[in-house]
């Protein structure tokens, strides 16, 4: 997907109305995890230091009947204002060398703030005629932060007259939100196309996320192994369909795995299983008998708590007793298959890797594919969702190729390779 990115537009003096995905966990008013605000500061930080009028726009949970203060993007203005006056340099992912600096640089340093005003700016709403005068009033180098999208039922449904509303804040549109590209609502689809004509690119972020998802799937370098794991097969069907056309090697994990176990005709227990989707696993075992791998064993336990009594067995699962986690001798043998590989795709836990007792099979294969990316120089790209908390978790994230912020996103572009609402930029 050739696309234009925020470097090919001349900013200066530019509202630039920037889809950002902002959704983060916030406990008692305070950010608990910040990397997606992060993830998205070098496209922030460069339209600043070119001296663009930066609005951006994002969701946060899933309000149903309008504003909750709980779903208030507020505390994320706050955090971003730190993060966007740091005097710490990020470099410039399109200039070699070169850095983008602190943003008051972008002002005479004698220039004192007027009162009440911040290049940080929180709006109470996201469109409305207030919202329009704070987006007019902004100066270059300035924030303004818009107030929760979903607060708004017609940001989902991806309503016109809304979508047109937002439009009217910007001059450049950007959308750096991998997470929600692959929703076709307002912010997304709507507000880009009412925007035609104008200058509508993405952000440094989709773009490395397009780089290293397209060429995965486009030109991985071989072996290539998927690994999959997670509850459901009906969550990846299509991905594994499209992977066993694609990849060497598909090693299954996760409470997905007992589905396939119960179309071998094995004892799978209280293990949580797709009783519907038995025969769609058997036909996917006969289409990739040479490529999938199942577990050899599994963790199980009579409950899934931290204080839990584990048991490791091979082949049936006791009646009263649930597989949890993948075993010990499946962790060798998936780590023998990912230290030949030179492309790993992960999506999905190889077990309830939150629980003490269940996590070694999710953090034997993390430990893996981070040491496949050091000693191999594979690539790694770990999917989003479960499997980027994981990695987290573990403390491995900065020692693989790339942790992607779109679980769902991800798994659609696996499938699909393309998004509409990436189709309609420049």
């Amino acid at each position: 997907m050739a696309k234009k990115t925020m470097a090919d537009v001349d900013v200066k003096g530019k509202r630039v109305l920037m889809r950002v995905d902002f959704n983060v966990p916030i406990e008692e008013g305070r950010i608990t995890d910040d990397r997606r605000i992060v993830q998205a500061m070098p496209t922030i930080k460069a339209v600043l230091e070119r001296g663009g009028r930066l609005i951006l726009m994002s969701h946060l949970g899933r309000p149903k009947k309008g504003p909750e203060d709980k779903y208030s993007l507020r505390p994320v203005a706050e955090h971003l204002r730190k993060l966007v006056n740091e005097c710490k340099a990020v470099p410039d992912p399109h200039t070699p060398g070169r850095n983008v600096t602190d943003l008051h640089v972008m002002r005479d340093p004698d220039e004192k703030l007027a009162e009440g005003h911040s290049n940080v700016i929180f709006a109470e709403d996201c469109i409305g005629p207030q919202v329009e005068k704070a987006a007019s009033e902004l100066r270059d180098g300035d924030v303004l932060l818009l107030e929760n999208l979903r607060f708004h039922a017609e940001e989902e449904k991806n309503d016109p007259n809304f979508a047109k509303q937002l439009a009217k804040l910007g001059d450049v549109y950007v959308n750096d939100a991998f997470g929600t590209a692959h929703r076709e609502h307002a912010s997304t689809f709507g507000v880009p196309q009412a925007m035609q004509g104008k200058p509508r690119v993405i952000g440094f972020l989709i773009q490395k996320e397009l780089k290293f998802l397209g060429d995965a799937i486009g030109n991985p370098q071989r072996p290539f192994v998927a690994i999959l794991g997670g509850a459901k097969v009906s969550d990846k069907i299509n991905v594994i369909q499209k992977l066993l056309d694609k990849a060497d090697t598909l090693l299954i994990g996760g409470a997905m795995a007992y589905t396939f176990f119960l179309a071998q005709g094995k004892r799978v227990g209280r293990s949580l299983v797709e009783r519907d989707k038995v025969e769609l696993a058997n036909n996917l075992m006969q289409k990739g008998a040479d490529k999938i791998k199942l577990p050899v064993d599994t963790v199980i336990a009579s409950e899934m708590t931290d204080e839990a009594q584990t048991q490791v067995v091979e082949g049936d699962v006791p009646d009263d007793m649930e597989g949890f986690d993948i075993g010990p001798n499946t962790c060798k043998a998936y780590r023998d298959e990912i230290l030949k590989a030179r492309t790993i795709i992960w999506n999905g836990p190889m077990g309830v890797f939150e629980k003490e007792p269940f996590e070694d099979g999710t953090q034997e294969i993390a430990e893996a594919v981070a040491q496949a990316t050091e000693q191999n120089d594979a690539i790694s790209i770990i999917g989003g969702g479960d499997s980027a908390a994981a990695i987290e978790k573990f403390g491995l994230a900065d020692r693989v190729s790339h942790v992607s912020t779109g679980g769902g996103a991800s798994l659609e572009f696996l499938e699909n390779g393309h998004f509409s609402t990436l189709d309609i930029l420049d």
